[in-house]
């Protein structure tokens, strides 16, 4: 029987001395492909079309997301209809209010507008919320600051200015929310009030005080 692994490859192992062993692993050794210097194209070509997917995807979203707005997407339009003539149905300004107050101010006034004690004022039955609009539309624009007595409640907080981050259709749309939610029951606000009020108010800077909107009509 021929004992040498190098003539004959279906010896058992444990039939192999150490020696005859090495001389296998070295034949082995010699027949693998030798290794060459620099980059693999492949991993480059990958990372490229990686690059390529993501500043397309960037592209595409500023160009046609609409700012994420709110407004701008309807779920109730269904694909077709503006091609068949049929105009877009007018959203209810207290659904899309609402949609805008569930993602910037519920996390301090509530989902049920009634704040939280000695540190956010309640929302419901607030005769803030109720009062002129000229007041409530001004602490959206620009913030609210210091003390401030909502419902025989004392509360002294900060509430972060709306104006910049929100539009007019924006504000007119959650204040009318929350002047007729909860039990509330105050009129409507329009966009035109809204812009009307932040051209007039324009070379503010900083957040009103409830002494201020006191002197408010």
């Amino acid at each position: 029987m021929n004992a040498d692994p190098a003539k004959n490859p279906r010896l058992e192992q444990a039939e192999v001395s150490d020696e005859q062993l090495q001389r296998v692993h070295a034949i082995l050794l010699r027949e693998k492909p030798e290794p060459t210097e620099g980059y693999s194209p492949l991993p480059l070509m990958l990372l490229g079309l990686m690059s390529a997917c993501i500043l397309f995807s960037a592209v595409y979203l500023g160009r046609y997301s609409g700012g994420f707005d709110p407004l701008v997407y309807d779920e109730r339009i269904l694909p077709g209809m503006l091609e068949g003539g049929v105009p877009p149905a007018v959203q209810d300004p207290r659904v899309v209010g609402k949609r805008i107050f569930m993602s910037n101010c519920s996390a301090c006034h509530q989902p049920s507008g009634q704040g939280i004690p000695g540190v956010y004022p309640p929302l419901a039955g607030s005769e803030w919320v109720q009062g002129p609009e000229t007041r409530i539309i001004r602490i959206v624009l620009h913030g609210l600051s210091g003390p401030i007595t909502v419902k025989g409640g004392q509360f002294n907080n900060a509430m972060t200015a709306f104006g910049p981050l929100l539009k007019d259709e924006q504000i007119a749309a959650v204040l009318t929310y929350i002047r007729s939610d909860w039990d509330n029951n105050a009129p409507p606000v329009s966009p035109d009030r809204v812009k009307e009020i932040r051209a007039a108010v324009a070379d503010r800077t900083g957040p009103w005080t409830a002494d201020e909107l006191r002197q408010v009509p």
